[in-house]
């Protein structure tokens, strides 16, 4: 049999498109290369990383604990939360029910929703929104006499979001006691997105924007095209192109967070928060990397062995 001679591989070098918010290729190739338990090494004793088998029961069990906490203790709790994500609400709302808490003391804010291209926001109604969500798998699947007062359930509207962030704050008394995250395929949390309405060269003032709508990303777009509430198809079409999003500000004033990252596509190796995660982990601190800025804060991350594996590339394998 002849065989098939090539030459040994080359570097191709280039400049990333410009969709890409991040564009240091040099140092992505050093990130690209962290892996493991490597990853858990950070100079912020603060933001602790924890590689782990599964890391999804651990936030339906901090989730639960807090809530639990503030029953046992007659005390206000104020959560942001994001969504959709049944399969973290509805363990907690069926360990809620067993256990007989009390949700009375419990605040939940909604961390985003989509909205439209004059910017209005979509309502609880919508097919794929998050306050739809947020009600359907998490506040009414908890039982009527422990559940909290849908008063106390509060999702970006038109006509709140100008004060979303000082809703927060107020009823906080001072910020969320806990946010919860995952970042997106540009590094965002929430939908706090590397696009204009946000980006500023100080971070000082960076963090200290508040919650308002933005125009998505291209990537934000093509990463939801992927998710179960479009179909999973890449109908890009079907994704609204703006959205509402707390700001850096919440996320800052915040007296707990935790981000999970094991995002991975429909069960498969394929993921692309793989690379995101490195980026937002061991990258500089930077608006072109939203979640970034949890290095500066005490923060706990957990990170799957699958997000955490060694990745190149494979002559072989297609999507």
């Amino acid at each position: 049999m002849q065989q098939i001679k090539t030459d040994p591989p080359t570097d191709f070098k280039f400049i990333p498109s410009d969709v890409v918010p991040f564009k240091d290729r040099e140092l992505c190739e050093r990130l690209r290369k962290i892996s493991g338990k490597d990853l858990e090494k950070h100079p912020n004793p603060d933001f602790k990383i924890k590689v782990m088998l599964n890391p999804h029961p651990v936030l339906i069990g901090t989730l639960f604990t807090r809530i639990k906490e503030s029953d046992e203790q007659d005390k206000k709790l104020t959560l942001i939360l994001g969504n959709p994500e049944p399969d973290t609400y509805l363990p907690v709302a069926q360990l809620i029910n067993y256990h007989r808490i009390n949700c009375r003391n419990v605040h939940i804010f909604a961390m985003d929703e989509w909205a439209d291209d004059a910017g209005n926001i979509a309502p609880e109604t919508y097919k794929a929104g998050f306050a739809r969500s947020l009600l359907k798998y998490f506040v009414y699947q908890i039982d009527e006499d422990l559940r909290m007062p849908l008063a106390n359930v509060h999702y970006p509207t038109n006509k709140n979001i100008s004060s979303y962030s000082k809703m927060i704050t107020e009823c906080g008394e001072g910020g969320a006691d806990l946010c919860s995250s995952s970042p997106g395929w540009t590094g965002h949390l929430a939908f706090i997105d590397p696009v204009d309405e946000f980006i500023m060269d100080n971070m000082d003032e960076y963090l200290q924007q508040e919650a308002k709508i933005i125009k998505l990303h291209p990537l934000t777009v093509a990463q939801n095209s992927l998710h179960g509430v479009f179909g999973q198809s890449g109908y890009i079409a079907d994704v609204p192109p703006k959205a509402a999003t707390i700001g850096p500000v919440d996320v800052l004033n915040a007296r707990e967070r935790i981000e999970v990252h094991s995002l991975l596509t429909n069960g498969t190796f394929s993921s692309w928060q793989r690379m995101t995660s490195r980026l937002v982990l061991h990258g500089p601190v930077t608006a072109l990397v939203p979640s970034s800025i949890l290095q500066l804060m005490k923060t706990q991350v957990y990170v799957s062995e699958e997000l955490a594996a060694p990745f190149e590339a494979w002559d072989l394998v297609g999507y």
